[in-house]
């Protein structure tokens, strides 16, 4: 038989089987199966990533909620003057869905950190603090500070309603894309570890610096400032 005559026998072979009646019914009851099953798998996927993607499951365990959730909440991203409460999934966990699988997968490892004690005490914490920061610190900076966009839009930004310093700034720096979120909002919702000999890896322009403020007493204050007026009349 010739490969011709093979492949015109199998094509017939095949339609014959698709044209039978008792075989159209099976298919059609496979494919509507398979169609109901692959349904009933994605709802049931999709519906225990979005539980893993909740506050009451990112600090079930105590080694998050005696640390960085407890951190959390004495600052303004827990509690402010508008009520808007950004939880652990939103500065942690991006919004579109494949960057979601991609940091669920990353993150595969904290289980494992979890069931093996890696930071089972406040003490262990501590001494992992600088290296878990630096770890997010440069997830952030590598995808752009994706998670302080989802809420924090530049081109929302109402400049004017900015002390000066930081309009300088975010119109200098952040809106040309010199510089992300997390270059200067280090230890925005959690505490910094211990920052000696750490380069913060973006620093203040010298043209942007103010003055250095004070540390003496109001006495102190006083004397300068009637000193500078002094200077000024004379």
């Amino acid at each position: 038989m010739t490969m011709i005559a093979w492949v015109k026998h199998l094509i017939l072979w095949a339609w014959s089987v698709l044209t039978t009646p008792a075989a159209t019914i099976g298919l059609g009851v496979l494919t509507l199966g398979g169609f109901i099953g692959g349904v009933m798998f994605w709802g049931a996927f999709n519906t225990a990533l979005e539980l893993t993607n909740t506050e009451n499951f990112c600090v079930s365990c105590h080694e998050m909620h005696d640390n960085p959730y407890e951190e959390l909440t004495r600052t303004i991203h827990f509690s402010n003057r508008s009520g808007v409460r950004a939880t652990c999934p939103n500065c942690h966990v991006p919004h579109d869905w494949t960057d979601k699988i991609a940091r669920k997968m990353q993150a595969s490892k904290e289980v494992w950190g979890k069931i093996f004690g890696t930071i089972d005490t406040r003490p262990e914490f501590l001494e992992h603090r600088l290296g878990l920061a630096q770890n997010e610190w440069a997830r952030m900076k590598a995808n752009d500070s994706l998670e302080c966009r989802n809420c924090h839009s530049a081109v929302a930004m109402d400049l004017q309603k900015q002390t000066p310093r930081a309009a300088a700034i975010h119109t200098q720096y952040l809106l040309p894309g010199k510089a992300t979120c997390i270059d200067c909002h280090k230890g925005i919702a959690h505490e910094l570890p211990n920052m000696q000999g750490i380069d913060p890896g973006w620093k203040m322009p010298k043209e942007l610096e103010g003055t250095q403020t004070s540390i003496g007493n109001p006495i102190d204050d006083l004397r300068r400032a009637m000193a500078e007026i002094h200077t000024e009349q004379f």
